[in-house]
């Protein structure tokens, strides 16, 4: 195994398949199958998920809720999202327990870095919900928070794209695909990986970042074995 550590980021958004809101169970469970089987072999994994298929805080904002109550509102959500994977995580036979950021007991237990590490050398996924707990923070900021702090080898960042692109892939037929990309370029080419507060993050504390295809059913065993999936960026 190349990776022995990780941090996996999953959206909030790709949980919903094709619905674009609410949980798909199919989804739900490939995601959950991937996951297991590379605890299985000895991986451990921490993972972080948005809210954005049941309420970002952002939007809410746009809407008239107030930006403070909004984020808490979004962070509720990934409480929802990391429940839902916890529990299958168990179905596909792992072993799950989720964080939250803010106190919540009995529904998760409160995030503990040092907890966290012992749960994972014991073969456990942890789930880290609730992002930093604080408002005006996205999820990208607390993956790259919490990756850092645990000392994860390298952040996953699983999207429905295979990569780091020119442009979006999705609009722009001839956008090209990074193989490896810097983070100097990716600010020079103002390319969107994530927030600014994330990326800084992880440029400061050289945590490389794998952008992929999370939808591709065994993209992250082949990533954790070594193979070269997506887009690397690194120093």
């Amino acid at each position: 195994m190349k990776y022995n550590r990780i941090l996996l980021k999953l959206s909030g958004e790709s949980l919903s398949g094709d619905r674009n809101q609410g949980i798909s169970n199919q989804v739900l469970e490939e995601y959950a199958v991937q996951v297991v089987e590379i605890a299985k072999k000895g991986c451990e994994i921490a993972i972080v998920i948005g809210g954005g298929n049941i309420f970002r805080g952002l939007s809410g904002t746009e809407s008239g809720f107030d930006r403070v109550k909004g984020d808490q509102m979004g962070m509720l959500a990934t409480v929802i999202n990391s429940l839902a994977l916890e529990s299958a995580v168990v179905k596909a036979g792992g072993k799950a327990k989720v964080f939250t950021a803010v106190r919540m007991e009995p529904v998760g237990e409160l995030y503990n870095r040092d907890r966290v590490i012992n749960d994972l050398k014991n073969g456990t996924v942890c789930i880290l919900s609730g992002g930093t707990g604080n408002p005006f923070f996205t999820t990208d900021t607390a993956s790259a928070l919490r990756a850092v702090e645990i000392g994860a080898q390298v952040l996953l960042k699983g999207t429905r794209v295979d990569g780091v692109y020119t442009a979006d892939p999705e609009k722009d037929p001839d956008a090209r695909k990074f193989d490896f990309i810097s983070f100097e370029e990716v600010i020079e080419k103002r390319l969107k990986v994530m927030d600014p507060t994330a990326f800084t993050m992880c440029r400061e504390n050289n945590m490389p970042i794998i952008v992929f295809d999370m939808n591709t059913n065994g993209n992250l065993m082949k990533i954790v074995k070594g193979s070269e999936i997506g887009t690397l960026i690194c120093n």
